[in-house]
């Protein structure tokens, strides 16, 4: 359990990876109030450095004695990990905000977007889930219309980019990339594809119903978040050769009819959510210019040609912050601050 302070002692773990580094950037830059941060990392990361307020800090080899003195882990670094090292946290006194899938489908564990969801945090978190990148920004730009108008069904195609796969994963976007411009032979090691001037219909392993995993994710982790299982979703996950930000494609029709200006001003009105929507001026969403950013940008909102009751509409955020990085240090905002009331 959290303590109300002055500062807290944070952990990262995971800390080298691509999202690791980019919590540390956001701890930073939000001014979150830290006492001490400690890097971790496996074995052969550590003895690292990584560069956090002006200095220099090494990266120290996780282990079960890690979280001794820690008051919040945010953990990045895979499922397999927090399932070992996130309840020895918390029985070393620790609060997790996890980023993996280990456990946001777990019953009793709260799956968390503050914008969407707050309320569900509840009394005394002990281990807090991080949603799925394609899930965060979706939800966000889902929740105001729930709310309003009642969701019946989405149908989403998300546009993912390299980074939701890592560091490696964006040095083959690059090797690739560069081999077919200067005509030589590509290597695969992330993907089983050329990810390169291509697009692949395949995010995680394939599943007995035809879905992948990262596609059930998206179901199943949006009716958690919005507290509601009855909303049918039908997803497609892409990925495509674009080192940052996702880009999803979604349709929705809702139990109430609702006009595009009307959808226009929820959004705009909604926190996290930036509208983009002049396609007579060519301004639309676009994922080059939501990286680095931590905002959740709808577009392209339109009504739907065939049913009264249905909108179709382009959102894209950078998957490392608010589908990551920023969502997780959020999180533990909106935990000190009930710490603190």
């Amino acid at each position: 359990m959290l303590n109300k302070k002055e500062n807290y002692e944070v952990a990262v773990v995971g800390a080298t990876g691509a999202v690791g580094r980019r919590m540390l950037s956001t701890l930073e830059e939000r001014n979150f109030p830290v006492a001490g941060l400690t890097a971790l990392a496996s074995a052969r990361s550590a003895g690292q450095t990584l560069r956090y307020q002006g200095r220099s800090i090494e990266v120290r080899q996780l282990n079960e004695n890690s979280f001794k003195g820690i008051d919040i882990a945010l953990f990045s670094a895979g499922g397999a990990v927090s399932r070992q090292y996130a309840p020895i946290a918390v029985e070393s006194g620790c609060v997790v905000i996890d980023n993996s899938s280990a456990w946001r489908m777990e019953k009793g564990v709260p799956l968390i977007v503050p914008e969407v969801n707050p309320d569900a945090l509840g009394d005394k978190p002990e281990i807090i889930a991080n949603p799925n990148c394609s899930t965060v920004q979706m939800v966000v730009a889902l929740k105001p219309i729930h709310d309003r108008y009642r969701i019946r069904r989405v149908v989403v195609s998300t546009y993912q980019s390299v980074s939701g796969s890592g560091q490696k994963a964006i040095k083959e976007l690059e090797q690739q990339s560069r081999a077919v411009l200067d005509g030589k032979p590509i290597e695969k090691k992330v993907y089983p594809h050329q990810i390169a001037f291509n697009c692949l219909p395949h995010i995680d392993v394939f599943l007995d119903n035809g879905y992948s995993k990262e596609e059930m994710k998206m179901v199943n982790e949006t009716r958690k978040i919005l507290g509601d299982e009855s909303i049918e979703i039908s997803p497609t996950t892409v990925r495509v050769p674009v080192f940052y930000s996702h880009s999803e494609a979604v349709y929705v029709e809702t139990e109430q009819p609702m006009t595009a200006e009307e959808i226009k001003k929820l959004l705009s009105e909604f926190p996290g959510v930036r509208v983009v929507d002049a396609p007579g001026k060519n301004e639309y969403p676009l994922a080059v210019e939501a990286a680095g950013k931590g905002e959740v940008v709808v577009g392209r909102i339109r009504k739907d040609l065939a049913r009264e009751n249905a909108i179709n509409f382009w959102v894209v955020s950078d998957n490392l912050l608010k589908g990551a990085a920023l969502n997780a240090v959020q999180i533990a905002e909106l935990l000190i601050k009930r710490v603190s009331s």
